[in-house]
């Protein structure tokens, strides 16, 4: 158990979290446990939200763009609204990084779609705020497929094993180019942060000492 548990105060994180990663991982279960850790609000990508994901699911080549475009204007639309309300105070742990939605275009889209696209995404000017922290997850194809078929959405078991392989290479090329924002890499392979107490201590712990440069967490699970 995380020595932080036994204080009476919630730890001072990062002042803005984003966890990263590809589907499967488990980025939007860490981001709600860092936010029940920290007392705070979360800011998530909710895909259940776009009516093109399920057909996207199907047949890649012939929705990509719609699902695309949908994800883009619906990041503008949470943006907008948080700014407007100045609700940015509340939200301290979101489970994407905005900048990342060219990612998934590249690596879905044909080149005349990814041009109109880049169009659209300059034009929206997507002011988003930069996390103080990003927490990248990392996991090879073959354990995605095996948690995307533990958690058993219908719409996802669909997915294909080439395409988890250019989203794993596309997310590897990003972050190792990306220097925005202190980043903290997590081998999530052999831990469980859902329901593993130690694990999930373990990274609450060393995250917190981060405040610059690029950091590895690569443990073997405490528990298993």
């Amino acid at each position: 158990m995380s020595t932080h548990q036994h204080n009476a105060q919630a730890p001072r994180p990062p002042g803005y979290i984003a966890v990263e990663g590809p589907i499967g991982v488990g980025k939007t279960t860490l981001a709600r446990r860092l936010a029940h850790s920290f007392n705070c609000e979360t800011l998530l990508e909710q895909p259940e939200a776009n009516p093109f994901l399920e057909r996207f699911y199907r047949d890649p080549r012939r929705h990509a763009l719609q699902t695309e475009l949908f994800f883009l204007f619906q990041r503008a639309d949470q943006l907008h609204a948080l700014q407007q309300n100045d609700l940015f105070e509340r939200v301290r742990v979101s489970d994407f990084l905005i900048h990342k939605n060219r990612l998934f275009a590249e690596v879905t889209l044909d080149e005349d779609e990814f041009r109109l696209y880049d169009k659209v995404y300059k034009h929206l000017t997507l002011d988003a705020p930069v996390p103080d922290l990003v927490i990248y997850l990392q996991a090879p194809p073959q354990v995605l497929r095996e948690r995307i078929r533990e958690r058993g959405e219908p719409h996802e078991q669909g997915i294909g094993d080439d395409y988890l392989e250019r989203l794993n290479e596309a997310y590897a090329r990003f972050f190792h180019f990306y220097d925005e924002s202190p980043l903290l890499i997590v081998n999530a392979t052999d831990i469980d942060l859902a329901t593993s107490e130690a694990d999930y201590g373990q990274l609450l712990d060393y995250l917190l000492d981060i405040r610059s440069g690029r950091h590895y967490f690569n443990p073997r699970s405490l528990e298993h």
